[in-house]
């Protein structure tokens, strides 16, 4: 799974990487400790009329919530979405097909179990950043009026997968971690995604979740600085 993880590039380094077309407002400050329902930065592809698909960078809340729903707050937890029944399960159908996103992320935080003792570790890439599949869905406010542009959410999950390699030592899933040669196949929201879209991706993204590497750091509290990555 993935429960907190860590953006620690600037504003301009995502637009560049991502190559990004259109910023959104409100994008969140880079963080060493993003939680559920916290805002993150959120790559996203969608089309207009009879445009072109529009690459945009924009902050969501972390959970998905889908546009059916009565309330923002889901019954059960949804920041994370197994990957091997993504495009079956209701909540998150309707994205696997058109709203799919990239997250992008410094590392991540998981924490190894023995016994009674959890143990945190710090998991990233040796150089960069990575961009995680997810998916996206816009939730209405039907409390605020139509003309309040608040009454409009972004939000979205990460998906998961089987650990592999030295992962499997922490923790039995992972993020699914999408090589950059992925990332455009993956936001194109005219491709029509189903289970069999989601299994390639998940299988494509073995090397660079095996490419990961990982360090022992001091248990996360809920303060928020670049010290919390540090090796012990």
């Amino acid at each position: 799974m993935c429960g907190r993880f860590v953006v620690a590039g600037e504003r301009r380094d995502l637009l560049g990487l991502f190559e990004i077309e259109v910023e959104g407002e409100n994008l969140p400050a880079p963080s060493w400790n993003v939680r559920p329902t916290d805002r993150i930065p959120t790559v996203v592809e969608s089309v207009k009329g009879d445009g072109q698909p529009v690459r945009r960078l924009e902050g969501a809340r972390w959970s998905l919530t889908p546009s059916y729903s009565k309330t923002l707050q889901t019954k059960f937890p949804t920041f994370n979405a197994r990957s091997e029944s993504a495009a079956e399960k209701p909540f998150f159908a309707n994205s696997v097909r058109s709203k799919r996103a990239i997250i992008p992320a410094s590392g991540y935080y998981e924490w190894k179990t023995e016994g009674k003792t959890k143990t945190p570790y710090y998991i990233r890439p040796t150089d960069g950043m990575i961009g995680f599949a997810g998916l996206y869905s816009w939730w209405r406010d039907a409390a605020r009026a139509d003309d309040d542009p608040a009454r409009w959410v972004l939000t979205a999950t990460i998906l998961t997968r089987d650990a592999v390699g030295a992962l499997r030592g922490i923790h039995e899933r992972t993020p699914v971690t999408l090589p950059n040669e992925w990332w455009d196949e993956w936001l194109d929201p005219t491709t029509e995604g189903d289970q069999s879209f989601v299994d390639a991706a998940v299988a494509a993204s073995t090397p660079a979740v095996e490419a990961l590497v990982m360090h022992q750091v001091a248990a996360l509290r809920g303060d928020d600085r670049a010290e919390l990555i540090n090796p012990l």
